[in-house]
């Protein structure tokens, strides 16, 4: 049967409810179809949607998320395909959705990602599972938020996600959120990604430099580099998809923010 459905963006689509032929866009989203146990109905996926592995290596590669192969998908006829606003760009979404049902999401926040995670749910016909998920996350989020405040943390951060130039994670993203939720407070004032120097974070009370393992891979060496031209910050390695895969992925974030709020008591 037909059913419409309005997405993150506003958009009304009509869609062959339940789905059966689904492509995923964007990695987290991919990982959130496959736990909410759609192993059938995902018939394509982007070159970056590795969890869960094995069943990654089974599925048609569309492409990158923000390189996508319109032909390929064409030819796998979906009744359905999901991305995301920020992830994919307007003119493979405008192009794609001339042809397909394409259901946007646009997450800033952890209570975007489970509302995402709800619409999802319906959309494909697994509400259930969905509801369950998020049950998960809000009670380990919830406790999170909980024990940063009666460990005191309060550490002012720069997140960077990008080398040459520097780029950090700013206001209005979805990391953002997650750093405050953790007793963090964001020190780059500006929205979305913007570039940074190290002159520039000398400047500020910045007293914590995440560096994220995605999408650059920072390493031990640019600790380094990075420690002396600003010799007095504490810098670490982080998981970047436990700070931004806004997914399934959020109740494995639960124990890894646990063990992480430990390190900065």
């Amino acid at each position: 049967m037909q059913k419409t459905f309005t997405d993150q963006m506003g958009r009304e689509i009509d869609v062959n409810f339940p789905p059966k032929r689904i492509i995923s866009i964007v990695p987290s989203q991919t990982e959130l179809l496959f736990d909410l146990g759609l192993d059938q109905e995902i018939i394509g996926l982007t070159k970056f949607c590795i969890h869960p592995i094995e069943k990654f290596a089974a599925r048609t590669k569309v492409g990158g998320t923000k390189k996508l192969n319109i032909d390929l998908i064409k030819d796998l006829k979906p009744d359905l395909i999901i991305g995301n606003k920020e992830e994919n760009t307007q003119r493979d979404i405008e192009e794609l959705a001339e042809y397909f049902p394409v259901w946007m999401s646009d997450i800033f926040t952890l209570d975007d990602a489970m509302k995402t995670i709800a619409e999802i749910g319906a959309l494909v016909d697994r509400e259930p599972e969905a509801s369950y998920l998020n049950h998960l996350i809000s009670a380990g989020f919830n406790d999170l938020k909980t024990l940063a405040l009666q460990h005191h943390i309060d550490k002012k951060v720069a997140y960077l996600i990008w080398r040459k130039p520097y780029m950090a994670a700013g206001k209005n993203t979805f990391i953002d959120d997650i750093l405050l939720i953790n007793g963090m407070t964001n020190i780059i004032n500006d929205e979305r990604y913007p570039a940074v120097t190290l002159e520039q974070l000398k400047t500020t009370n910045c007293e914590l430099i995440l560096l994220s393992s995605e999408p650059y891979p920072f390493g031990d060496k640019h600790i380094e580099e990075i420690q002396s031209a600003i010799p007095d910050v504490k810098i670490m390695l982080v998981d970047g998809e436990m700070f931004s895969w806004y997914g399934s992925r959020l109740v494995k974030a639960v124990q890894y923010f646990f063990e992480f709020q430990k390190q900065l008591y």
